[in-house]
Parts: structure tokens; C-alpha cells; sequence
């Protein structure tokens, strides 16, 4: 591989959205790619289906369909990172972020139309179907009170990343993202 010199199980990195129609030029998301096609990782950076409502029954099979297996890191923000959760409970990864990530549909009706939320969240599942898994938030998210996501990092046993001032993310770079998979990989390749 590429990049660093890393020697790494990853070929793949899967970029997933939030949901309310974020697009692969929004947020952070080209500043990510940019910096794992640098480590030597194939990218994909694309349109989800159902961009707005972001649902399960679109998006875990569109995943499965980009070939999302055990040598890929699933990046997701948001409905992004509820949507990676779904996916390792009942498939095998090398790792995942989890960038302004919940597990409840917070009592909003339209997140609960996702479908993410119908069923009890298997922990043990998503711990146990990859490597390593970081989740990233920031105690002034807008839309995710904190107590999700310590919650979620609780129950995964994972790196745990808690800012002060990142608000959901939106900003046009994530560098942190960046440095902590290059770290993954070293410990893992």
C-alpha cells in the first residue's frame, strides 16, 4: 500500500452521509478522502439513495452492494454513523468512525422513519465484527445531546473522542479522523 508505508489488512474506506440530502462535497467528507487516498486507501466517496430520510432499508444494502467486508473502514456522520452501527451487528469490517452519533431517534418522527431504531441496538455484535472502533462528538452538537454518544462508546468499549466546540461536525475539515485511522492501521497492519 501506499501512502505512509503502511502495511494494512484495509483496502477500502466507505464514507457515509448524514441524512436531509448530504451530498460527497459537503462537510468534511472530501478534506477525509483526501487524507486516507493518502494513506493509501481506496476511497468512495459517493451519493447514498434516499439521501434525505436516509433509511436502513436503502442504505444497508447499498453498503453491502459497495462491497463493505473485512478489509473496510466505515467512516460514517451522523445518520452516517447510526447507519455503520446497523451494518457491523451482521457483517464483518476492519474498523468504523462514528462521527455525531446516537442511538435513540432522539423523539424526532422523522429520524424514527429511518428504521434504524426498531430493534434493540447487539452491542456485542458491533464490538465483536471488527478491530477498532472511534466515535467522535462534541458536547455543543446541536442535534445530538452528549449523553448519546457516551452511551454508544460505553456499550462498545471503544476510542472516545469528546470536543468542546465542533457543534455536529459541519466544519470543512476533520483532521482527527485522519490521524486516528492512521494510527488504526499501524496497530493493525
Amino acid at each position: 500500500m501506499g501512502g505512509l508505508g503502511l502495511d494494512v489488512m484495509a483496502t477500502r474506506a466507505i464514507l457515509i452521509p448524514g441524512n436531509g440530502g448530504c451530498s460527497p462535497g459537503d462537510a468534511w467528507y472530501p478534506f477525509v478522502e483526501r487524507g486516507l487516498a493518502a494513506l493509501g486507501l481506496d476511497v468512495i466517496n459517493t451519493e447514498f439513495p434516499d439521501s434525505v430520510k436516509a433509511r436502513a432499508s436503502y442504505w444497508l444494502p447499498f453498503l453491502e452492494s459497495l462491497g463493505a467486508d473485512e478489509r473496510t473502514i466505515l467512516i460514517g456522520h451522523s445518520s452516517g454513523a447510526v447507519a455503520a452501527m446497523r451494518y457491523a451487528e451482521t457483517h464483518r469490517l476492519l474498523g468504523s468512525v462514528l462521527v455525531g452519533v446516537c442511538h435513540t431517534d432522539l423523539g424526532d418522527s422523522f429520524e424514527a422513519q429511518s428504521g434504524y431504531y426498531r430493534d434493540p441496538w447487539c452491542w456485542s455484535a458491533i464490538r465483536d465484527n471488527q478491530q477498532w472502533i472511534g466515535v467522535f462528538n462534541s458536547t455543543d452538537d446541536p442535534h445530538i445531546p452528549i449523553a448519546e454518544p457516551r452511551h454508544v462508546a460505553a456499550q462498545l468499549k471503544c476510542s472516545y473522542f469528546e470536543f468542546r466546540n465542533r457543534g455536529h461536525f459541519t466544519d470543512g475539515q476533520l483532521p482527527d479522523v485522519v490521524e486516528f485511522v492512521a494510527r488504526q492501521l499501524c496497530h493493525t497492519g
